[in-house]
């Protein structure tokens, strides 16, 4: 019996089954889970969540002599679902804020999950629904927020950050690629599980500071398969979580691992984590390798003949743009700026935060062009290194403060 209380009567030993209250509004990834840690009580008191479920037949119920829970349901199923929120359209600035703390307790989930499987314990996909829901809706809100954020990261978050990162960037171009709903979160879902298996390589050879030796490389390359048997292990995944674990690395030249498929037997959903994973891979800081401008990676990618689906690859940059946010670009008038922002009507005119002048050779002091509303076009893009520039996310971050 399920059963619906204040969490003024919570107490350590009982098993929580669901908080009441949109995931954000708590401090915990995981709703299901024995409470026995006095600083986990605490949180859930302070936080504004008044009410949770709890399953007393998995955990102590509540003492004799307190007042009736306030609802009682015979099953996690019959619990009744939060009133949907409907999501509006959001400013950017809006929404970097709240896809702030998404992005924060999305590293954190994906840290635990990977954690778990290092120490032998049966994976709960679905645990991660809230956290793909929230992601969701966010990229719902403004698509570029959370992207945009998930690209700051340091070396020792990559892998968590990636997962993530890959998991906003399957939702965005689920949506781009007409999908429904239902099949949009399975989308982000599986692009948050895809890399699960590398929770089964060696740390010393997953943040190896250097180059791969062949045996190195050939232990990284079991990573699908071994995150595929970590989701058949465990429960909540779906086939398409499994598919995409398995077969993210897949070419349709049939030159990918591990299963050497090609283009006709590749499902769309793996050829969609297959330029999402790479995407994100290529644009990321690592520890051996500065990641590629945003721009610059969508131009490479587009000439590796062979390796993506060209339909499947078109409407990723579509949901992207010509110019990601993070590309540096030139314009006519001789400004560099970073892209801050897409505009919906026009690829080519997105907003940029331009800081300094190839005429001048100098900084100048930033500014923000909307070049959907100016005479300013985009030239080209820049690299960075050829002007001296560093720390250049400091630019657009600093825009969306």
């Amino acid at each position: 019996m399920l059963k619906k209380i204040p969490v003024d009567q919570l107490r350590l030993g009982m098993h929580l089954q669901a908080f009441c209250g949109a995931w954000l509004d708590h401090p915990f990834w995981r709703t299901r889970f024995v409470l026995s840690d006095p600083a986990d009580l605490a949180l859930i008191r302070d936080s504004i969540v008044r009410e949770v479920w709890i399953d007393a037949a998995k955990g102590l119920d509540i003492e004799a002599g307190l007042a009736l829970p306030v609802e009682t349901v015979a099953s996690a199923a019959a619990i009744p679902p939060e009133a949907p929120v409907v999501q509006s359209k959001a400013a950017f600035s809006d929404e970097l804020k709240r896809a702030s703390k998404i992005v924060t307790l999305g590293k954190e989930a994906v840290a635990s999950m990977f954690q778990e499987a290092r120490m032998g314990k049966a994976i709960e996909a679905d645990a991660a629904a809230p956290l793909v829901e929230e992601i969701s809706n966010s990229i719902l809100r403004n698509p570029g927020a959370l992207i945009s954020l998930a690209r700051l990261r340091t070396a020792d978050d990559y892998t968590f950050m990636h997962s993530v990162a890959v998991c906003a960037l399957m939702i965005a171009l689920a949506r781009q690629l007409g999908l429904d709903e239902p099949a949009t979160r399975a989308a982000g879902m599986a692009g948050l599980l895809h890399d699960l298996g590398k929770a089964m390589i060696p740390l010393e050879v997953l943040n190896k500071p250097g180059k791969l030796t062949d045996e190195e490389f050939t232990l990284v390359k079991t990573h699908p398969e071994e995150g595929h048997k970590l989701l058949l292990a465990g429960s909540g995944s779906s086939d398409m979580s499994q598919d995409v674990c398995l077969h993210h690395h897949e070419k349709i030249d049939g030159s990918g691992y591990p299963k050497g498929l090609n283009g006709q037997t590749i499902s769309l959903y793996a050829k969609m984590g297959a330029v999402c994973d790479v995407y994100d891979a290529i644009t990321s800081n690592r520890p051996y390798k500065a990641g590629w401008d945003p721009a610059e990676s969508i131009k490479r990618m587009a000439e590796w003949q062979g390796h993506f689906d060209p339909v499947v690859f078109q409407a990723f940059v579509k949901s992207l743009g010509i110019y990601p946010i993070g590309s540096l670009v030139r314009l006519e008038s001789g400004k560099l700026g970073v892209v801050t922002e897409q505009n919906e009507q026009s690829l080519l005119k997105p907003r940029v935060r331009v800081f300094f002048s190839t005429r001048s050779q100098a900084y100048i002091r930033p500014e923000t062009i909307d070049l959907a509303r100016s005479a300013e076009k985009i030239a080209g893009r820049e690299d960075a290194a050829k002007w001296g520039i560093k720390d250049m996310d400091l630019y657009w971050a600093g825009d969306k403060a």
